[in-house]
């Protein structure tokens, strides 16, 4: 019985990235959800552009699509994963 190297860490490798790539899209997402919180101390939000550390817009339309984008990416990782298991 002979292991093949190569392989292993191929394996290995993909999913490492797969694995990272999955929580930094989920990160995003909440990110992207966090726009939707109104702030405090102005008053309420309504539909105004939320300004973040940088000084960037992200409206609520904008963050709200964002983190949609960015769950059904992570859950289509998920699923081909599981699809390639059950296959």
């Amino acid at each position: 019985m002979s292991i093949h190297w190569e392989a292993l860490a191929a394996v290995a490798l993909v999913s490492l990235i797969v694995g990272v790539l999955v929580v930094v899209l989920v990160s995003l997402a909440l990110v992207g959800l966090s726009a939707r919180e109104p702030d405090l101390a102005a008053g309420p939000a309504g539909d105004t552009a939320v300004r973040s550390r940088d000084g960037s817009d992200l409206s609520r339309a904008t963050g709200t699509l964002m983190a949609a984008v960015c769950l059904i990416g992570a859950a289509a990782i998920v699923l081909y994963g599981l699809y390639l298991l059950i296959s």
